[in-house]
């Protein structure tokens, strides 16, 4: 398929900016992929459409504080570092802006107390610290890294609200933010009802968001993302599977991460400490899920992998219908926007 196929048009003040006061009190557009209706809800309606035995999975992940602003030391221009994977102690690999300007081993200061660092790497964007403990010193110097097309500076608000009410696992530059939505309160409810509650950990990175370059989206290539499974996580899923009762995975994010190991999950008898690696699965049309039943997640950037991958699940002229009606009901977009249940 071309990656023109997965584009649409989007109008830019749908673009969430902030997010509502209320988790829970976002809108729910429900797309039934049997019947082809889509009905509009809140999120909190979302308890209606469980059933007891069903499986909830969310992505534990952690978002740290992995955007850095610091200086160029000799002619004081800006420099912004967005730290993507830790590869030893002083070592990450890392979005720099303006790279082109920055030269090999020139120095950036971070702060007042002698942190710097500096590009030892172009071509793989390696950048090394002077200072060991890095993710240690986040919480004082590090940034909330939102998305590009949040057209403001990070704030206090966003250190509690652009993380899950359940992350747990630090290693994340990018929220799954399908999560967002939830409350203890709203997952105490769903819990209460019969739903069983399971984790996964996909540390969200580069590779998620990274943009699709080939117009044969099959030739696009995912970097690898950090993942683990537990072994308490496939037990329920193999009694739910055996039940034929739903999964419902929350976020793309679990989604690849359950599919990337979906033979192993349903078919062989896991260690201890479950399943953990690296996926660097792409999920476009025709694939066939074999883990998940019911997705819940955001509306997504056109030509992005994770719009081809809700085009995947839900088929893309039904999510297409399901985007131009969001559209026209004015639903707030992307990262801090609505929610959709796919069927």
């Amino acid at each position: 398929m071309k990656l023109t196929d997965f584009d649409y048009n989007l109008r830019k003040d749908l673009i969430a900016q902030f997010p509502l006061e209320k988790r829970d009190r976002s809108r729910l557009l429900i797309l039934d992929r049997e019947d082809k209706s889509i009905t509009h809800k809140k999120f909190h309606n979302i308890v209606d459409y469980f059933n007891p035995g069903d499986l909830l999975i969310l992505n534990n992940t952690k978002v740290i504080l992995a955007r850095l602003f610091g200086f160029r030391k000799k002619t004081g221009g800006k420099v912004e570092a967005l730290l993507l994977e830790r590869i030893g102690n002083r070592r990450f690999r890392a979005l720099i802006k303006p790279l082109k300007r920055l030269k090999i081993n020139e120095e950036v200061r971070v702060n007042n107390n002698g942190l710097t660092f500096k590009l030892i790497d172009y071509n793989k964007r390696i950048i090394e610290f002077n200072k060991k403990d890095i993710l240690g010193k986040l919480n004082d110097i590090g940034h909330v890294p939102l998305p590009q097309y949040i057209k403001r500076e990070d704030s206090l608000l966003d250190r509690t609200r652009y993380q899950t009410v359940y992350a747990k696992r630090e290693g994340a530059v990018a929220a799954p933010t399908a999560g967002l939505h939830f409350t203890d309160t709203l997952l105490k409810k769903i819990k209460k009802i019969g739903v069983n509650i399971a984790f996964i950990t996909l540390h969200v990175g580069y590779p998620t968001f990274a943009p699709i370059k080939k117009e044969d989206i099959s030739n696009h290539k995912m970097e690898r993302e950090y993942f683990e499974i537990p072994k308490a996580t496939i037990k329920l899923i193999k009694e739910t599977k055996n039940n034929s009762q739903k999964i419902f995975a929350v976020g793309t994010t679990t989604c690849r991460a359950l599919e990337a190991n979906r033979d192993k999950i349903l078919n062989l008898t896991i260690a201890d400490d479950g399943i953990k690696g690296y996926t660097d699965l792409f999920i476009y049309p025709p694939f066939k899920f074999r883990v998940v039943d019911s997705l819940i997640t955001n509306f997504h950037l056109p030509k992005s992998t994770l719009f081809v991958l809700v085009s995947a699940f839900a088929g893309l002229k039904n999510i297409k219908k399901a985007y131009q009606e969001a559209i026209v009901n004015r639903y707030r977009f992307f990262s801090y926007g609505d929610a959709t249940l796919v069927l």
